[in-house]
Protein backbone atom coordinates (compact mmCIF):
# COMPACT_ATOMS: atom_id res chain seq x y z
CA UNK A 1 0.00 0.00 0.00
CA UNK A 2 1.57 3.28 -1.08
CA UNK A 3 1.87 6.19 1.33
CA UNK A 4 -0.46 8.25 -0.83
CA UNK A 5 -3.28 5.71 -0.73
CA UNK A 6 -6.49 6.63 1.08
CA UNK A 7 -8.06 4.04 3.37
CA UNK A 8 -11.83 4.26 3.64
CA UNK A 9 -13.10 3.58 7.16
CA UNK A 10 -16.59 2.16 7.70
CA UNK A 11 -18.01 1.94 11.22
CA UNK A 12 -20.89 -0.39 12.18
CA UNK A 13 -23.45 1.22 14.51
CA UNK A 14 -26.76 0.22 16.07
CA UNK A 15 -27.77 3.46 17.81
CA UNK A 16 -28.35 7.04 16.69
CA UNK A 17 -25.77 8.40 19.13
CA UNK A 18 -23.15 5.94 17.90
CA UNK A 19 -23.84 6.91 14.29
CA UNK A 20 -23.30 10.57 15.12
CA UNK A 21 -20.14 9.71 17.08
CA UNK A 22 -18.81 7.71 14.12
CA UNK A 23 -19.30 10.61 11.72
CA UNK A 24 -17.79 13.13 14.15
CA UNK A 25 -14.84 10.79 14.59
CA UNK A 26 -14.15 10.90 10.88
CA UNK A 27 -15.73 7.69 9.56
CA UNK A 28 -16.22 7.75 5.80
CA UNK A 29 -19.28 5.51 5.91
CA UNK A 30 -21.62 4.04 8.51
CA UNK A 31 -23.28 0.64 8.44
CA UNK A 32 -26.57 0.63 10.36
CA UNK A 33 -27.90 -2.51 12.03
CA UNK A 34 -29.71 -3.68 15.16
CA UNK A 35 -28.99 -6.33 17.78
CA UNK A 36 -25.19 -6.53 18.04
CA UNK A 37 -25.50 -9.60 20.28
CA UNK A 38 -26.67 -11.62 17.26
CA UNK A 39 -24.07 -10.18 14.94
CA UNK A 40 -26.49 -7.61 13.49
CA UNK A 41 -29.96 -7.73 11.95
CA UNK A 42 -32.09 -5.29 9.95
CA UNK A 43 -32.74 -2.05 11.87
CA UNK A 44 -36.19 -0.49 12.17
CA UNK A 45 -37.39 2.03 9.60
CA UNK A 46 -37.40 4.67 12.31
CA UNK A 47 -33.77 4.05 13.20
CA UNK A 48 -32.75 4.13 9.54
CA UNK A 49 -34.66 7.36 8.91
CA UNK A 50 -33.37 9.30 11.90
CA UNK A 51 -29.75 8.29 11.23
CA UNK A 52 -30.16 9.31 7.60
CA UNK A 53 -31.46 12.71 8.71
CA UNK A 54 -28.64 13.26 11.19
CA UNK A 55 -25.67 12.16 9.05
CA UNK A 56 -24.12 13.66 5.94
CA UNK A 57 -21.89 10.65 5.18
CA UNK A 58 -23.06 7.55 3.32
CA UNK A 59 -25.10 5.03 5.28
CA UNK A 60 -25.47 1.36 4.38
CA UNK A 61 -28.27 -0.71 5.88
CA UNK A 62 -27.92 -4.28 7.11
CA UNK A 63 -30.53 -6.53 5.45
CA UNK A 64 -30.65 -9.62 7.67
CA UNK A 65 -34.00 -10.94 8.92
CA UNK A 66 -32.61 -12.80 11.95
CA UNK A 67 -29.46 -13.94 13.68
CA UNK A 68 -27.89 -17.33 13.15
CA UNK A 69 -26.94 -18.83 9.80
CA UNK A 70 -27.47 -17.34 6.35
CA UNK A 71 -29.82 -19.97 4.93
CA UNK A 72 -33.20 -18.26 4.59
CA UNK A 73 -36.75 -19.43 3.96
CA UNK A 74 -38.96 -17.99 1.22
CA UNK A 75 -40.73 -15.84 3.82
CA UNK A 76 -37.43 -14.50 5.15
CA UNK A 77 -36.30 -13.74 1.62
CA UNK A 78 -39.50 -11.79 1.03
CA UNK A 79 -38.79 -9.81 4.19
CA UNK A 80 -35.32 -8.99 2.85
CA UNK A 81 -36.78 -7.70 -0.42
CA UNK A 82 -39.21 -5.48 1.47
CA UNK A 83 -36.51 -4.20 3.80
CA UNK A 84 -34.45 -3.16 0.77
CA UNK A 85 -37.42 -1.08 -0.39
CA UNK A 86 -37.56 0.57 3.03
CA UNK A 87 -33.82 1.31 2.99
CA UNK A 88 -34.12 2.94 -0.41
CA UNK A 89 -37.13 4.91 0.76
CA UNK A 90 -35.29 6.52 3.69
CA UNK A 91 -32.41 7.57 1.45
CA UNK A 92 -29.78 4.96 2.25
CA UNK A 93 -26.76 4.77 -0.04
CA UNK A 94 -26.35 1.03 0.11
CA UNK A 95 -27.43 -2.29 1.59
CA UNK A 96 -25.45 -5.08 3.22
CA UNK A 97 -26.65 -8.65 2.80
CA UNK A 98 -25.77 -12.29 2.24
CA UNK A 99 -27.38 -15.65 1.50
CA UNK A 100 -25.72 -19.07 1.22
CA UNK A 101 -26.96 -22.55 0.38
CA UNK A 102 -27.02 -25.42 2.87
CA UNK A 103 -23.70 -26.68 1.44
CA UNK A 104 -21.87 -23.40 2.04
CA UNK A 105 -22.06 -22.10 -1.54
CA UNK A 106 -23.41 -18.74 -2.69
CA UNK A 107 -27.15 -18.61 -3.42
CA UNK A 108 -26.54 -16.87 -6.73
CA UNK A 109 -30.17 -16.86 -7.85
CA UNK A 110 -31.35 -14.98 -4.80
CA UNK A 111 -28.32 -12.68 -4.62
CA UNK A 112 -28.93 -11.63 -8.22
CA UNK A 113 -32.54 -10.84 -7.34
CA UNK A 114 -31.51 -8.79 -4.31
CA UNK A 115 -28.87 -6.87 -6.29
CA UNK A 116 -31.46 -6.06 -8.94
CA UNK A 117 -33.97 -5.02 -6.26
CA UNK A 118 -31.40 -2.78 -4.57
CA UNK A 119 -30.24 -0.77 -7.58
CA UNK A 120 -29.20 1.99 -7.79
CA UNK A 121 -27.99 1.43 -4.21
CA UNK A 122 -24.58 -0.06 -3.58
CA UNK A 123 -24.57 -3.72 -2.52
CA UNK A 124 -22.15 -5.26 -0.03
CA UNK A 125 -22.02 -9.00 0.65
CA UNK A 126 -21.36 -9.26 4.39
CA UNK A 127 -19.48 -11.85 6.41
CA UNK A 128 -21.77 -14.63 5.30
CA UNK A 129 -18.86 -14.84 2.87
CA UNK A 130 -16.68 -16.19 5.67
CA UNK A 131 -19.19 -19.01 6.16
CA UNK A 132 -18.66 -20.20 2.58
CA UNK A 133 -16.85 -23.44 1.79
CA UNK A 134 -14.68 -22.20 -1.11
CA UNK A 135 -13.85 -18.52 -0.77
CA UNK A 136 -12.20 -18.01 -4.14
CA UNK A 137 -15.12 -19.61 -5.97
CA UNK A 138 -17.57 -17.62 -3.84
CA UNK A 139 -15.80 -14.39 -4.77
CA UNK A 140 -16.06 -15.13 -8.49
CA UNK A 141 -19.75 -15.91 -8.10
CA UNK A 142 -20.41 -12.69 -6.22
CA UNK A 143 -18.60 -10.70 -8.90
CA UNK A 144 -20.81 -12.41 -11.47
CA UNK A 145 -23.86 -11.41 -9.39
CA UNK A 146 -22.76 -7.78 -9.50
CA UNK A 147 -22.00 -7.04 -5.84
CA UNK A 148 -19.93 -3.92 -5.25
CA UNK A 149 -17.91 -5.10 -2.27
CA UNK A 150 -17.28 -8.16 -0.13
CA UNK A 151 -16.77 -7.92 3.62
CA UNK A 152 -14.44 -10.56 5.03
CA UNK A 153 -12.13 -11.60 7.84
CA UNK A 154 -10.50 -14.09 5.50
CA UNK A 155 -12.56 -16.97 6.88
CA UNK A 156 -10.93 -16.62 10.30
CA UNK A 157 -12.01 -15.23 13.66
CA UNK A 158 -10.50 -11.85 12.79
CA UNK A 159 -8.77 -10.04 9.96
CA UNK A 160 -5.30 -10.44 11.46
CA UNK A 161 -5.59 -14.23 11.37
CA UNK A 162 -7.22 -14.11 7.94
CA UNK A 163 -4.83 -11.63 6.35
CA UNK A 164 -3.27 -14.13 3.96
CA UNK A 165 -6.58 -15.08 2.37
CA UNK A 166 -7.76 -11.46 2.32
CA UNK A 167 -4.60 -10.58 0.40
CA UNK A 168 -5.31 -13.36 -2.12
CA UNK A 169 -8.90 -12.16 -2.53
CA UNK A 170 -7.72 -8.59 -3.18
CA UNK A 171 -5.48 -9.85 -5.99
CA UNK A 172 -8.23 -12.02 -7.47
CA UNK A 173 -10.83 -9.28 -7.32
CA UNK A 174 -8.64 -6.66 -8.95
CA UNK A 175 -10.84 -3.78 -10.10
CA UNK A 176 -13.95 -5.96 -10.39
CA UNK A 177 -15.13 -5.52 -6.80
CA UNK A 178 -13.85 -4.17 -3.49
CA UNK A 179 -12.59 -6.44 -0.73
CA UNK A 180 -13.25 -4.89 2.69
CA UNK A 181 -11.26 -6.19 5.66
CA UNK A 182 -13.38 -6.79 8.77
CA UNK A 183 -13.23 -8.61 12.08
CA UNK A 184 -11.50 -7.27 15.18
CA UNK A 185 -10.07 -4.19 13.47
CA UNK A 186 -8.97 -1.45 15.86
CA UNK A 187 -6.42 1.38 16.07
CA UNK A 188 -3.63 -0.97 17.17
CA UNK A 189 -3.85 -3.37 14.21
CA UNK A 190 -5.37 -1.48 11.29
CA UNK A 191 -2.00 -0.53 9.80
CA UNK A 192 -0.77 -4.13 9.96
CA UNK A 193 -3.95 -5.42 8.31
CA UNK A 194 -3.90 -2.91 5.48
CA UNK A 195 -0.20 -3.39 4.80
CA UNK A 196 -0.50 -7.20 4.80
CA UNK A 197 -3.64 -7.40 2.67
CA UNK A 198 -3.62 -4.41 0.32
CA UNK A 199 -7.26 -3.50 1.05
CA UNK A 200 -8.40 0.08 0.54
CA UNK A 201 -11.43 -0.20 2.84
CA UNK A 202 -11.80 -1.44 6.42
CA UNK A 203 -14.88 -2.14 8.53
CA UNK A 204 -14.87 -1.92 12.33
CA UNK A 205 -17.29 -2.15 15.25
CA UNK A 206 -15.23 -0.48 18.03
CA UNK A 207 -18.01 -1.20 20.52
CA UNK A 208 -17.65 -0.31 24.19
CA UNK A 209 -19.95 -1.02 27.14
CA UNK A 210 -20.77 1.95 29.34
CA UNK A 211 -23.05 2.58 32.31
CA UNK A 212 -26.40 4.17 31.53
CA UNK A 213 -27.71 7.34 33.24
CA UNK A 214 -30.48 5.70 35.31
CA UNK A 215 -30.21 6.56 39.03
CA UNK A 216 -32.89 4.10 40.16
CA UNK A 217 -31.91 0.57 39.15
CA UNK A 218 -33.90 -2.59 39.86
CA UNK A 219 -31.09 -5.13 39.75
CA UNK A 220 -33.52 -8.06 40.20
CA UNK A 221 -34.74 -7.84 36.60
CA UNK A 222 -32.96 -9.18 33.52
CA UNK A 223 -34.80 -8.74 30.22
CA UNK A 224 -32.10 -9.85 27.78
CA UNK A 225 -30.22 -13.12 27.37
CA UNK A 226 -26.44 -12.79 27.24
CA UNK A 227 -26.66 -8.99 27.12
CA UNK A 228 -25.14 -6.38 29.40
CA UNK A 229 -27.48 -5.41 32.21
CA UNK A 230 -30.45 -3.16 31.49
CA UNK A 231 -28.41 -0.36 33.03
CA UNK A 232 -25.51 -0.63 30.60
CA UNK A 233 -25.27 0.36 26.95
CA UNK A 234 -23.16 -0.82 24.02
CA UNK A 235 -21.85 2.24 22.17
CA UNK A 236 -19.32 3.49 19.64
CA UNK A 237 -17.24 6.34 21.04
CA UNK A 238 -16.09 9.26 18.92
CA UNK A 239 -12.57 9.14 20.33
CA UNK A 240 -12.14 5.47 19.34
CA UNK A 241 -13.25 6.18 15.78
CA UNK A 242 -10.93 9.17 15.62
CA UNK A 243 -7.97 7.01 16.68
CA UNK A 244 -8.77 4.37 14.05
CA UNK A 245 -9.18 6.96 11.31
CA UNK A 246 -5.91 8.62 12.33
CA UNK A 247 -4.01 5.32 12.19
CA UNK A 248 -5.54 4.42 8.83
CA UNK A 249 -4.64 7.88 7.53
CA UNK A 250 -0.96 7.33 8.31
CA UNK A 251 -0.66 4.58 5.73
Amino acid sequence: MSASSTILVEIAVHTIESAIAAEKGGADRVEVFSNPLEGGVTPSEGLMAVIREKLTRDIHIMIRPRGGDFLYSDMEFEAMCRDIEVARGVGANGVVLGIVHVDGTIDMKRIRRLVEAARPLSVTFHRAFDACKDHEKALEELIECGVDRVLTSGGEANAVLGSRLISQLVRIAGQRTKIVAAGGINPTNVRQIVEETGVSEVHAGLRSTISGPMRFQNRKIRLGQGAPSEYQRIVVREEDVRKLVAEAGRL
